[in-house]
């Protein structure tokens, strides 16, 4: 009992940042467990440890790198637990564990709803337990309904038993941004599939895009007549930033591949396969093509789109579209003169501005370190290399085929790359933050010559 308290108290004294990163280890410790299981294994398949925790680290952080092949090594069996894990990880633990404490009749006390604003990076305690119910509930929704038309359209090419299984794994994937498949070739047999394209650019825009966003949407077409709804600033500028990146990214890819891979393609394939690895790169992690067939430069656009990842509060990593969004528009203010940033007819709060600077640093200083220890550690090119380090840190899972051959130590690299793209850098940062008392002081000011 006192060994029981004493370790109670060892907990209390961590912080909410710091306990968030002590549940999503404990959610890859769980999943490890599940994945390893014989039981969810198909015949004579013996993972290695390394490729087991790898697989979790991928799954709880809705990635979609693997080591192995999802169709060759497990089973039926197997292949729910990877979607229970999916689903765990891509709604957020904290959401999914308050949600079951709420089915079970218990109390959500403070501490419990600084832990969820943590793992949702919202900035107050204001209706955290409401919108964990509504978060649950929209994505719930949103995949039983992916899963219903995609299981009855897959009737086409699998026996029916087959073509559900795929339309309940597909939906969870595609919305959770898992980026597994169990085709064994991701999308790329309904490259020509336009309805099945449209399904999962669809389920995994709504992944990405933010879940206060879809709440607010869920209010605007179900209010009442006499109620107006006012969308949140969070809303406008995440909803315009992410479909701005979509269409820039759908425009850059037929740009830049206009003369090599679409040179030989009608404009409609053109258009669906540069606008799906566009909304792929948001976080989905699915492809209708051999990303390799892409060329190089059009490989490192993809990776900054895939470093910047999708929204916050969302199932996908990167710095966040709303991040990427204040910086340039900093950039932009600046140069013109002005000392306010003023989007909408709002004016942001100094301090997002300074989370979205050091958010930004922190991403290229971690993602330049990860590139360069693979560079000495890894036999692969360096455009491969920082491919593959986008995609892990913003958990989106494309890759141009190298992430099984890396040695074990790559692996661990891309494993935190991952574990950190999930959880958000803010949070990472803030594990490592101290208490401390706020000075009642200053020094004198003095200017440093910049530039």
């Amino acid at each position: 009992m006192w060994v029981r308290k004493r370790s109670l108290r060892w907990l209390n004294k961590l912080s909410p940042f710091q306990l968030i990163a002590l549940f999503y280890l404990f959610a890859v410790t769980i999943s490890s467990i599940l994945i390893a299981l014989p039981v969810a294994h198909e015949p004579g398949v013996n993972l290695a440890f390394i490729d087991i925790l790898f697989t979790a680290v991928s799954a709880v952080s809705v990635t979609g790198l693997t080591t192995v092949s999802t169709v060759e090594t497990f089973n039926t069996t197997g292949i729910f637990i990877l979607a229970f894990v999916l689903q765990f990880g891509g709604i957020g633990v904290m959401t999914l564990g308050t949600m079951i404490w709420l089915v079970l009749g218990k109390k959500i006390g403070m501490k419990e709803r600084r832990l969820i604003m943590a793992d949702q990076n919202q900035t107050s305690f204001q209706g955290m337990v409401r919108m964990v119910k509504q978060i649950v509930i929209v994505v719930l929704i949103i995949e039983l309904i992916g899963f219903l038309i995609l299981g009855t359209y897959y009737l086409q090419y699998y026996e029916p038993a087959e073509a559900y299984l795929h339309g309940f794994f597909s939906s969870i994937s595609a919305t959770t941004n898992g980026g597994f498949d169990i085709t064994g070739q991701s999308l790329i047999p309904f490259k020509n599939d336009y309805f099945v394209q449209f399904i999962h650019m669809v389920l995994i825009i709504a992944g990405a895009i933010g879940f206060p966003v879809l709440i607010e949407v869920k209010q605007y077409l179900f209010k009442p007549t006499t109620k107006r709804v006012q969308f949140s600033l969070f809303a406008k500028l995440t909803s315009f930033t992410f479909f701005a990146l979509v269409v820039f990214g759908a425009l850059m890819i037929a740009i830049l591949e206009f003369n090599h891979f679409f040179a030989d393609k009608d404009w409609h394939e053109i258009l669906f396969f540069s606008l799906f690895q566009s909304v792929t790169t948001r976080s989905g992690g699915l492809a209708t093509m051999d990303i390799n067939e892409f060329a190089e430069h059009t490989q490192l656009f993809m990776s900054a789109l895939m470093f910047i990842g999708a929204s916050p509060s969302s199932v996908g990593g990167g710095i966040r579209t709303t991040t990427f969004a204040l910086v340039i528009i900093f950039v932009l203010t600046f140069a013109r003169g002005e000392s306010t940033i003023k989007i909408f007819k709002r004016e942001v709060h100094n301090e997002d501005l300074n989370r979205a600077v050091a958010v930004t640093i922190m991403a290229v200083l971690t993602c330049f370190v990860a590139v360069l220890v693979l560079t000495i550690s890894e036999p692969y090119s360096l455009k491969a290399i920082i491919f593959e380090v986008c995609s892990a840190f913003g958990t989106t899972g494309l890759s141009l085929g190298i992430t099984a051959g890396l040695s074990p130590f790559g692996k661990v690299v891309l494993m935190l790359l991952m574990f950190i793209g999930r959880i958000g850098i803010l949070t990472f940062l803030f594990t490592l933050k101290k208490d401390r008392k706020a000075s009642n002081y200053h020094y004198p000011k003095e200017r440093i010559i910049i530039g």
